[in-house]
């Protein structure tokens, strides 16, 4: 791949690229602009063995997901959210200066990375769980494992903050 070509693809996938990572660092722009920096690197040192087998953005984003990982294994991070970040957040969304989706990112960062994650390509991304299976060098049935368990503990989580739909159930699934 030329350099070229590099900077076309990446041009291209750059800001679902950062959304991923801002999802799995739940919230924390700082961090997931370095992950995105670092990931955009390693890619472009490794853009010579890059072959043109499958698309470029699953490339991408299994690289982010890898420096993701191993970025989090090497700060010994714990999964629980702070509790000053939790007071200083409004609940619901709705105050001043909130952003619209704090709350799934609060949501989202209690799940384990690997049902982050998995949330975090089906939902915000669209990939097919086999895509999700490839990038996070799983099987298919982990991934389905992971997203159900995720879902289940997101409507945990959010049902607190949310009105229920006509139905009665909170709804994790696309809309058609």
């Amino acid at each position: 791949m030329t350099r070229e070509e590099f900077i076309t693809h990446v041009e291209r996938e750059q800001e679902v690229l950062r959304s991923f990572l801002f999802a799995l660092c739940c919230g924390n722009k700082d961090e997931a602009d370095d992950l995105a920096q670092d990931s955009l690197v390693k890619a472009y040192l490794s853009s010579a063995g890059y072959q043109d087998k499958g698309k470029f953005r699953s490339w991408l984003f299994k690289i982010a997901h890898n420096t993701f990982l191993n970025h989090r294994a090497s700060q010994h991070y714990t999964e629980n959210i702070d509790d000053e970040r939790i007071k200083a957040l409004p609940l619901g969304g709705d105050g001043e200066g909130s952003e619209p989706y704090e709350d799934l990112y609060l949501a989202l960062c209690t799940l384990p990375p690997k049902e982050r994650s998995a949330i975090t390509l089906f939902y915000l991304t669209g990939y097919s769980i086999k895509e999700i299976a490839q990038i996070t060098d799983t099987s298919e049935d982990a991934v389905k494992k992971q997203l159900s368990r995720g879902r289940d503990k997101l409507k945990e989580k959010l049902k607190p903050l949310s009105p229920l739909p006509r139905g009665g159930e909170p709804s994790l699934t696309p809309n058609p």
